[in-house]
Formats: C-alpha cells, sequence, structure tokens
C-alpha cells in the first residue's frame, strides 16, 4: 500500500479507547481546531511589565466596559483588592471598612523582630489576612525605633495574627534595630473591606466526637491569672493551680468565660497555654477562681456538607458605572467620570442591599438586579439565597416597591440557592444549584416575567456560565454541559467523562470541592468556549476544557487562568493568571500571603511574554487515536511504515513529527527507531522505519516563535505479517 491517506476528525474523543477513536485526536495541550485542522494556539503577553503588574491575591471576577467618551476600562476583584486597569495601568480602588475603622491606636516594636503590634482603643472585628493601612502615625519615642511614620502612612499590611480583641501584627520590610518602643497612641487604621478566604472549604460542621463542654474535672486558680486585672493580657506562659489531679497533659481550661488551651502540665500548673481560644476574649481573673477542664469539640466532618465558599466578585457596569459586589457581601460603585476617578475608592452603593451573593445590570431597561439577597434591605441576617430584589428603573438607590415605580422582588422556588446568573441578549438566566429561570422585562406593573426553563440542570459554580454566539453555555451541577438557545438542551461531549469523573481522568479530573473556582470565557476570535477548572489534584485553576461552537468539537489543556474576558471592547482576549510565592513577589502589601495575579492580553505573538520582558515557548502538542491496517477486521497484521508525506496548512519555525507503535491496545506506545523528526515549511517526506499492529501520530513544538497548523499525513505503508 503506497502513500495512504490517514483521516483525523476535528476535536479531542477521551470517551473512548485510543484504538476506538481510530480516525480522531486523543490527547494535546496549547490547540484549537479550526476549519476541521488542528493548530497551536497563539500567545500571550503581560499587559504591564514590572512588579506593578502584579495585583495581590487570586482574581475572582473580570469586566471589561467603556465609559460615555469612549475610554475602555478593566476592572479586577481578587480576594484582597479592588482594581482598574486604565491604559497600561492599574489603580487601587479597594473600598474602605468604614464599619471598622479605628483611632488612637498604639503601635509597639521589638528590637531584632519585623513583627509590629498594633494596639487598637476598642475592640476590633478584623481577621489575620484583611488588608489595612495607617494614617497620622504620631512620633516615636527618641531613638529607639529604627521606624518612623512614613513607614506606616498610607502604606499598605496584610494581618498576620489577632492576639487579642484589642490587637493584631502586622510585618515589616525590615526588622526593628532599636531597642523597641511604643508611640504616642494617634494611628488612624483604615482596613481594606475584607471580601472572603483565598480557598473554597468544605467539612465544617462537627462530626460524631463529644461535644464540647463541662467535664466535671476542676481546681481553683492559685494566684491572680497572670496578674491580668484589665483584660488586656499577658505575657506568661504557666498558670499555677491548687492541683492537676484528673487533668489531661495537653488540652483546654475554662476559666469564667476565657477558654484557655495548654501544651504541658505538672502537678500544680500548667504550661505552654495560649489566652482566647475558641472565639472567647482575655479577661482578668481572680485568685481562687474555678478552674475546669474543657471537653474537646468533635473532629469536622465532611458529612456536614457546611461550604464555605471562597472570596468572590460580581462586576458589570450601570451605564459607566461600574457595579461591584462582594459575593454574599456588599456592594459598590466606581464612577470613571468624577475628577480624579483613578485615585477615588468605590464606595458602598447608597440603599443598596448589604449582603448579596451576586448582583446584575438587565441592560435593556436600566435595573439593578441583587440575587440572593436580603428580604429586609440592610438587614444582613435577612438574607434568603433564593430571594432576588430589583432597582426602580434609572435609579440605583430606590428598592422599595411602589405604585408609581418599577423596583420589586420574587422568589425562586426550585433549588436551595441561587448559584449565578448571566446575561443574553434580550434576556438574564438565574441558576440555582437545581435549576435555571429566564428572567425578562415586561415593564408595569410586573416589571420583570420570570419561567423555569429547565431542572435538574443547575450551575455548578458563580461563573461557570456564558453568553456566546446568540447562547448561553454552562457546566451544570450533576456533569456535562448545557446550552439555552430558545430550550436547554445537553451538549453532546467527548471529553465529558475525562472533565467529570477521576476513574479515567486521574488527577486532571475535576475537582469538585473547588467548584466555585471555575470560570467560563468566550474567545469570540476562534469561535471557543473555555471553562477553566481545578483538577482533582489540586485547589487552584490549572485545567481547561474548551468547546468549539462553531465546529462543534472539544479539546481539553493546562492552561490556567482564573478570568477571561473576551475582545468585546478590546481587540484581543483578557486574562488573568495566579502565580505561586516561587514566581512573584508583590512589595506593595507588607506581609502579603503567597502568590499574586498577573495580567495577559492573548492572541498575541506565538510565545509566552512574561512581566519582566522574558519569552518562553508555548509547547504545544496534539496526539491522534491509533489506526491500524484491519485487512480481515482483527487487528491481526503487523504494519511497516517506510515514509511519510506531512501536510501543512500553516508552519512557523519547526514543528516535530512522532510515529508511535504499538503491538497490543493495552500496551505501551513507542516511539518510532528513527525520529522524532523536525520540519518545517520544506520539508517534503521523511523517510522512517516503524513496526507495529497499531500506529499513531503526534505533532509538537518546543522552540520560540513556532507556531503550526495541520493538515493531513499520507503514510507508505504495508503488511508485514502476523508476527
Amino acid at each position: 500500500m503506497a502513500l495512504a491517506k490517514i483521516p483525523i476528525a476535528p476535536g479531542f474523543n477521551k470517551q473512548l479507547t485510543t484504538l476506538e477513536a481510530k480516525g480522531t485526536w486523543v490527547d494535546g495541550d496549547f490547540v484549537r481546531f479550526r476549519y476541521g485542522a488542528p493548530e497551536k494556539i497563539g500567545g500571550w503577553s503581560s499587559l504591564v511589565k514590572g512588579n506593578s503588574s502584579l495585583l495581590a491575591g487570586v482574581t475572582r471576577d473580570m469586566h471589561v466596559w467603556t465609559d460615555l467618551d469612549g475610554r475602555k476600562y478593566a476592572a479586577l476583584g481578587t480576594d484582597k483588592v479592588l482594581t482598574i486597569y486604565f491604559e497600561g495601568a492599574f489603580y487601587d480602588i479597594t473600598p474602605l471598612d468604614t464599619d471598622n475603622y479605628s483611632t488612637g491606636a498604639n503601635i509597639t516594636t521589638v528590637n531584632g523582630s519585623r513583627t509590629v503590634t498594633i494596639t487598637t482603643s476598642s475592640a476590633h472585628l478584623l481577621e489575620t489576612g484583611n488588608i489595612v493601612t495607617f494614617s497620622n502615625a504620631g512620633s516615636f519615642t527618641g531613638g529607639q525605633t529604627s521606624y518612623v511614620a512614613a513607614d506606616f502612612n498610607n502604606v499598605l499590611f496584610e494581618i498576620q495574627s489577632i492576639p487579642t480583641a484589642k490587637t493584631f501584627t502586622i510585618l515589616m520590610p525590615t526588622a526593628e534595630t532599636g531597642t523597641g518602643t511604643t508611640n504616642n497612641g494617634s494611628l488612624d487604621v483604615n482596613p481594606y473591606e475584607p471580601f472572603g478566604p483565598t480557598n473554597q472549604t468544605y467539612g465544617y460542621g462537627w462530626g460524631t466526637g463529644a461535644m464540647g463542654g463541662a467535664s466535671g474535672v476542676t481546681a481553683t486558680l492559685n494566684g491572680a491569672l497572670l496578674n491580668d486585672t484589665n483584660g488586656t493580657g499577658g505575657a506568661g506562659t504557666t498558670i499555677n493551680l491548687n492541683s492537676t489531679t484528673g487533668f489531661p497533659t495537653t488540652g483546654v481550661i475554662k476559666v469564667d468565660n476565657e477558654l484557655i488551651s495548654y501544651t504541658g502540665a505538672t502537678a500544680t500548673s500548667i504550661t505552654g497555654i495560649t489566652r482566647a481560644v475558641n472565639g472567647t476574649s482575655t479577661a482578668g481573673h481572680s485568685d481562687g477562681a474555678t478552674v475546669e477542664v474543657f471537653t474537646a469539640w468533635g473532629s469536622a466532618s465532611l458529612v456536614s456538607g457546611v461550604v464555605l465558599d471562597p472570596a468572590n466578585w460580581s462586576l458589570d457596569n450601570y451605564g459607566q458605572i461600574l457595579i461591584a459586589t462582594n459575593h454574599n457581601g456588599k456592594t459598590f460603585t466606581w464612577d470613571p467620570s468624577v475628577a480624579g476617578a483613578l485615585t477615588t475608592r468605590a464606595t458602598l452603593g447608597t440603599n443598596m442591599p448589604t449582603k448579596s451573593v451576586m448582583s446584575i445590570v438587565s441592560d435593556r431597561d436600566r435595573h439593578l438586579l441583587h440575587l440572593g439577597t436580603e428580604t429586609t434591605i440592610g438587614n444582613p441576617s435577612s438574607q434568603d439565597k433564593m430571594f432576588i430584589r430589583f432597582s426602580d428603573q434609572e435609579d440605583l438607590s430606590d428598592y422599595t416597591p411602589t405604585s408609581t415605580n418599577t423596583a420589586g422582588t420574587f422568589q425562586l422556588d426550585d433549588g436551595t440557592r441561587i448559584v449565578g446568573a448571566v446575561k443574553g441578549k434580550d434576556y438574564i438566566i438565574v441558576f440555582t444549584d437545581t435549576a435555571c429561570y429566564l428572567v425578562q422585562f415586561v415593564g408595569p406593573p410586573f416589571t420583570f416575567s420570570i419561567r423555569k426553563v429547565a431542572s435538574n440542570a443547575g450551575l455548578l459554580g458563580q461563573h461557570a456560565a456564558v453568553y456566546a454566539n446568540g447562547a448561553v453555555f454552562w457546566m451544570g451541577r450533576t456533569g456535562g454541559f448545557y446550552v439555552f438557545d430558545g430550550t436547554v438542551k445537553a451538549l453532546d461531549c467527548l471529553v465529558e467523562d475525562f472533565v467529570f469523573t477521576t476513574d479515567g481522568a486521574g488527577d486532571l479530573g475535576l475537582n469538585f470541592d473547588s467548584n466555585e473556582l471555575i470560570y467560563a470565557g468566550i474567545n469570540e476570535l476562534y469561535s471557543e468556549v473555555n471553562w477553566f477548572y481545578a483538577s482533582a489534584s489540586s485547589t487552584i485553576i490549572d485545567r481547561v476544557v474548551t468547546y468549539n461552537y462553531a465546529e462543534n468539537v472539544w479539546s481539553t489543556g493546562s492552561l490556567d487562568r482564573t478570568t477571561w474576558e473576551g475582545s468585546t471592547v478590546y481587540q484581543k482576549p483578557f486574562a488573568t493568571d495566579f502565580l505561586n510565592n516561587t514566581q512573584c513577589t508583590y512589595p506593595t502589601i507588607n506581609g502579603a500571603s503567597a502568590g499574586c495575579t498577573v495580567l495577559y492580553e492573548h492572541e498575541v505573538g506565538n510565545n509566552q511574554v512574561y512581566v519582566d520582558n522574558s519569552e518562553t515557548s508555548i509547547n504545544a502538542f496534539i496526539t491522534s487515536g491509533e489506526f491500524d491496517l484491519d485487512l480481515e477486521g482483527n487487528g491481526e497484521f503487523f504494519m511497516s511504515i517506510s515514509r511519510f508525506v506531512p501536510d501543512f496548512k500553516a508552519i512557523t519555525g519547526n514543528a516535530e513529527i512522532t510515529i508511535l507503535v504499538n503491538k497490543f491496545p493495552q500496551s505501551t506506545a513507542q516511539s518510532s527507531p528513527l525520529g522524532p523528526f523536525t520540519i518545517n515549511s520544506t520539508t517534503e517526506k521523511i523517510n522512517t522505519r516503524a513496526r507495529g499492529r497499531l500506529a499513531a501520530v503526534k505533532i509538537a513544538n518546543t522552540g520560540l516563535n513556532e507556531s503550526w497548523r495541520y493538515g493531513t499525513f499520507r503514510f507508505d505503508v504495508r503488511a508485514d505479517g502476523r508476527r
């Protein structure tokens, strides 16, 4: 048989074995399909070079829009900050936590230590990981500290610990070189609005162990506890008792209303103490006070089903005004038209609900909808995660329904919570965990109609749906992908098992415990919908599954993007990537926890261009399913391949071709004795020696400035016996 053409259909097929998937592609990375042929994807470049391009935390949502003068903006919400990208630079517009503002705090430093303790004049509600900035730092005791007021004023810090209800610690860039001192108590503490934890967490709630409480084992305090009578805590690590009979060697004690843990015990004392554990407060305790062993809480259990959602955002624009809602939190606005807007912080929305799952703008009729929100505005404890409230038309501050406005509410009934929402051309699709609803403006007196369009088709994560090409595409909570184009349909998907199960995909399958991290984005340039997700072995996004809606084909890969925005405003797609602490530093926030975000422009060149202008190659590859001669329909014959003729629509630089041969489907495929073969635009044919019952072809590249688009191959192949 001379120059046999091996046709390979577009798209990945991971539902079948590599032999059953004959005539398809079975694996690859950094590739897409266009006009039926695979090609390497385009490159990407950091939009801002240097450390100024690095944002603190993990970006959870991105939104692009234009103002009334045609200026382009991108808003990025991370788990730590809210930022505007404008004309090549970033601007911090993070709102301040006005409920936790504090004046008259003290700064305490310690010789040889970078840790600084801030003591507030009253109890604060700050937590470890919160961002704070300071103002009005006063003078220090002369000569006793190496720090000056400028080291604190208008400088950002991440809180390291909360020793007491009135103290927190920060980390300075350098250690104290003086003797250590306390300033005069003039410091003002300006906390950033907290946005929630970085990671999604399961397993809260108690398991089957004993609940905490009285044990019946008691002693009496021998001396005033740490000589602490004012409730500010003390520095001691030992508590003296009349006896420790019945006390475990390590545990927790209860003195009045304070819980104290310890790590050691003698006959008349406990040692290694930590004050005010389990959410209690430090207090003074008198000599002779009763000390009781406090029994441990049961172990946390996944069976409880309690989930702590990660920090997340919903970003939208009302005209030119940015609407930013912190997941299960407040809604903020930012107007680019005000004087000095880029140096002005976002502010709390006027008369808006203070706790919502998300918000979304109904563009055509100009209403702002708050989803999973308060039944009583201003009362966060009234949050109902199936309740929707919307503003009056053309009025962001009026949410009280009257006979003369279009404000209103409605309650969804299928599911336990609203998960997310997506805007279509003239409608909004609202998703619960079990169903999806069509919301359309109809005008007074009802304002909106709402109709359930599907059950058992709930959304997997807040950002797991996107509007593209006149339809809404989403990742379903029960597994599978769906589309709404007037009706709801399940998409045929030949990589479904690979994405939704770990049995066939190993560690590359979806980590369902990180479902709220999923982010769907459209690449209009190539008719693609991308879903970025965390794999089974990861707690951060590290995989992508792509649907080409023009060609109805699927692919998968390792492109890791925490957010993605298409090319509707900017000419190219924007995307964010999270880098760990070994890849970046973020000096703007002192003591910031590991990792940062970089903003990329995609479909630029053929390489990866980083914040320092360095470039590396994008190592793309694609592998076909196995094929055989099948002369008698039983795969018994070996075949011999002596040459092949490559066919590329376009090739820049080099590409690498490998012929993979195999004796049996379950055996490990081996590269042919000759090869891999390097080819370029002038390569006409390749002579080789490859022998096996089965064969496959792999196309790859490893160098800078390389790209390729495959056509087909012709192989010089003949039968070569049964052994």
